[in-house]
């Protein structure tokens, strides 16, 4: 069968089955995005490759997959520049900057504390050939840190609970922890350079980068959009010049061994905060991105897991990563809460917020993994924890929110009312 063909079936079956779970998860109050990944799963080796090996193979043959992979890394590049373009701080975060960042710093410091704890054990069993402790020690602390910001809007959006003292806690503290998650998961991908060459050449692009975007390329955008967008909607042109910003940003963090996401995300974040702006990219952007390439991104993740990660030791690893994770989060955020003035169950409720990964832990999975930092094994330990801790976000708030109607009817949702919105 010829390439173009096979490629149709792949985009039918992918997009069909990622459909069809979200839909059914819709009727358990879950986010579409854990459909798509679940989807991932299904078609690979783990379920479709166990039930019938040889018509998965036939349905993704090794050699197809390179069409799939470039639809999978334009969806990534685009989605994250929508991401940046997206990134600033929810109303009323400015009257508790202090307690979000107390927060996210709390949900970053202890889940990276106990991946480091954990790391030796992984690293001596699972770690691929040449890579050193501390690259994979610091990658498995970054992918135990990072919070889903976009899952955990559709998750306080479908509930209600946006313009809740947690909700807005949670999404400024979410902001805030991947600010902090993104310092670590940088020094994780830039320790891996044993070559202090190119160390240092991968630390100074990476500067100059950051510094040309902010100080040329930001009031460059401004002034453009100022004359030929003034109404916020950018004219073909003006959308044509941004994605070459982000398709030559991209080129150039993957040319400073950094992956291509971080220069989509750069030119996202430099952009005029518009909301007009905003509503046009999602329009002609984030929709083809979001419903057509992401699923495909999905569906390669799921490709890349191993039937073989958990012989051996390997579920005690899982385990392992499992705890990590979700204490981690939970216990770090509903402390951070707690401290900030929440009551207990509006603090569990923050951290059960902050556990929600989904769509970011899986974009960071896949840089260690086309990196080399981490093996199929550790990847689909990884893709199992991100799935399960998304999955259990909705029941643990459902949980929380009947402890705190069971307490005392006058109890004070904070000890300070003022201090939070």
């Amino acid at each position: 069968m010829s390439a173009v063909p096979i490629l149709f079936l792949q985009l039918i079956a992918i997009l069909g089955v990622a459909r069809l779970l979200s839909a059914v998860l819709r009727h358990v109050h879950q986010p579409p995005v854990i459909g798509e990944m679940l989807a991932g799963i299904v078609l690979g080796p783990l379920v479709f490759g166990c039930l019938s090996p040889h018509w998965q193979a036939a349905l993704f043959p090794v050699d197809s997959l390179g069409a799939l992979e470039g639809l999978s890394e334009l969806g990534l590049v685009l989605f994250m520049f929508v991401v940046g373009a997206e990134l600033r701080l929810p109303g009323g975060a400015r009257r508790h900057l202090g307690a979000s960042g107390a927060i996210g710093l709390a949900c970053v410091l202890l889940p990276c504390a106990l991946g480091l704890a954990i790391a030796p054990f992984l690293h001596s069993r699972f770690a691929p050939q040449g890579v050193a402790f501390w690259p994979f020690a610091l990658f498995m602390a970054a992918s135990l840190s990072i919070t889903a910001f976009p899952v955990m809007a559709r998750i306080l959006k479908e509930r209600g609970m946006t313009e809740s003292a947690e909700g807005r806690l949670a999404l400024t503290s979410a902001a805030f922890d991947n600010v902090f998650a993104g310092f670590v998961i940088a020094l994780a991908l830039i320790s891996s350079r044993t070559d202090w060459e190119r160390f240092a050449f991968t630390l100074g692009g990476s500067l100059v980068l950051v510094g040309f975007a902010i100080w040329i390329l930001r009031p460059a955008l401004a002034r453009g959009f100022e004359r030929y967008a003034d109404d916020g909607r950018p004219t073909p042109a003006m959308l044509c010049l941004l994605l070459i910003l982000v398709f030559a940003a991209a080129a150039a963090t993957r040319a400073l061994g950094l992956h291509e996401v971080f220069g989509a995300f750069l030119i996202g974040a430099i952009l005029p905060r518009d909301n007009r702006l905003l509503a046009c990219l999602v329009e002609r952007i984030e929709h083809l991105a979001v419903i057509v390439l992401m699923p495909v991104f999905f569906a390669l993740a799921g490709l890349h897991m191993s039937a073989d990660a958990f012989s051996g030791a390997g579920w005690l690893a899982l385990g392992l990563v499992l705890v990590a994770a979700m204490a981690g989060k939970v216990v770090g955020g509903a402390l951070g809460a707690r401290h900030a003035g929440l009551a207990w169950p509006q603090a569990l409720s923050v951290g059960a917020l902050m556990n929600a990964r989904g769509l970011m832990e899986l974009i960071i999975m896949k840089i260690g993994l086309d990196l080399g930092v981490i093996d199929g094994a550790i990847f689909t330990m990884l893709m199992i924890m991100a799935v399960a801790t998304t999955l259990m976000t909705t029941p643990l708030l459902a949980l929380f929110g009947r402890l705190g109607r069971t307490t005392q009817p006058h109890a004070q949702a904070v000890r300070n009312p003022r201090s939070l919105p």
